[in-house]
């Protein structure tokens, strides 16, 4: 017998007892994207390296350890994309999107990082991202947390979460805090763990950001980015805050609050919660003026954020009920008339009933095994056509949730019945 081909560790099949979870979710999240104006766009899973190492950044954990890279038979370096972000905006720049205009576009897919897996993060993961182009003023990174807001409300998990926001202000004024925490950790270097000690003279806002609790009280000491804000950074976090503030938006200011990528600056958020344990962050971004820049194009202001699709439907899994989407009812099929017509009675009802959910036993089976199918299928009801109904032209309607009496209809006279079991 041949061996058995498993799957890539970190890189996980989404079977059908949990997709109801991932539709609902990515469902909500389609129809509030027209809500709010925003456009699909739909980007290739592959880019070229260099697209990744200009905007996240050579000295980021994703760019030197995370990423999948190989070189295709051309002998061009390629990369499955670690995030979103860097494809949309070479997309827009390719294709003329920005050029005086403003854009509001989302998009949905996988995302792929070589981690170490483990719950909340996996090697294929999935991520729902919203991008807006043009857009110079707060008013934008508000609408970006609002729709959010709104989106982990209509999922049931505005409760689970909490909104951290933060200001990382412009390049000018990063450089100059840089200086004084270099200085600063340099003093107590004994005290920095090993990816910390990487990050001191590279990336060394990163090490604000650590997780370790040896270094808490370290961190906390540490000079504030904020202290070396101008008054245009400060204004338009002030502005963030208050248009927040106006809509009734909880949050709080967490100046440790950094980005895992080189290209963010002004406002950063999280939505965080405490049910995953250590990846916490189940929706986060912020603004990144000068990536598109950076990537080869004018100067354009742009912010956006990102949802892990698994994080999500683990609160979810943990909160509320699977949404139902077992078949409103099984139509068993007894004898060779009965085949011959249940497949074409089934397409008329389907044709006449909008939105029901009709399982149609196929492959025969006795009447015995076809009503164990048919209460393994979850349906409430099953509908029995024989020889005889098909002779009489009606059909048996079997109550499998509660405890009715059967009854034999006209099949024509079975519509309404069916419409009083679709909500």
């Amino acid at each position: 017998m041949a061996k058995i081909i498993q799957a890539i560790r970190g890189m996980n099949d989404i079977l059908p007892a949990v997709t109801p979870r991932w539709q609902f979710i990515e469902a909500t999240f389609r129809k509030l994207m027209q809500v709010y104006g925003y456009g699909e766009i739909r980007l290739p899973i592959v880019e070229k390296t260099e697209l990744f190492k200009r905007s996240i950044g050579e000295v980021t954990d994703i760019v030197e350890k995370e990423m999948y890279t190989f070189d295709d038979r051309n002998g061009d370096s390629l990369t499955l994309r670690p995030e979103g972000t860097a494809g949309c905006v070479r997309a827009c720049i390719e294709n003329g999107l920005l050029y005086n205009q403003t854009q509001r576009l989302w998009y949905v897919g996988p995302m792929f990082r070589h981690e170490r897996p483990q719950k909340g993060r996996y090697r294929q993961f999935h991520q729902l991202g919203v991008e807006a182009f043009g857009f110079a003023g707060p008013d934008i990174d508000a609408e970006l947390i609002m729709l959010s807001a709104r989106l982990l409300t209509e999922l049931g998990l505005r409760e689970q979460v909490k909104l951290e926001i933060n200001t990382l202000g412009v390049s000018e004024e990063r450089q100059a805090h840089r200086q004084q925490l270099v200085v600063y950790l340099e003093q107590h270097q004994d005290q920095l763990d090993e990816d910390s000690q990487r990050r001191l003279h590279t990336n060394p806002l990163r090490v604000l950001d650590t997780k370790n609790p040896a270094m808490q009280e370290l961190v906390e000491q540490a000079p504030r980015l904020f202290d070396f804000l101008g008054e245009e950074s400060l204004a338009h976090f002030k502005g963030v805050c208050e248009f927040l503030t106006s809509v009734g938006i909880d949050y709080h200011v967490n100046h440790r609050l950094v980005r895992g990528l080189d290209y963010y600056s002004k406002t950063v958020f999280e939505w965080v919660t405490d049910q995953l344990g250590a990846q916490g962050t189940v929706c986060a971004g912020g603004r990144f003026d000068a990536l598109i820049e950076q990537l080869g194009s004018k100067p354009s202001p742009a912010a956006g954020f990102a949802v892990g699709i698994e994080r999500m439907v683990a609160l979810l899994e943990a909160l509320t009920e699977s949404p139902d989407v077992a078949p409103h009812a099984y139509l068993l099929i007894a004898g060779e008339a009965a085949e011959r017509q249940g497949l074409a009675l089934a397409e008329s009802l389907r044709d006449r009933i909008k939105d029901l959910r009709l399982l149609v036993n196929c492959g025969a089976g006795s009447f015995k095994s076809q009503m164990k199918r048919a209460d393994k299928s979850g349906a409430r009801l099953v509908l029995i056509l024989g020889e005889d109904e098909v002779q009489q032209q009606t059909i048996v309607i079997k109550d499998l949730r509660e405890d009715q009496p059967q009854r034999t209809v006209p099949q024509q006279g079975i519509d309404s019945i069916l419409r009083g079991f679709i909500a």
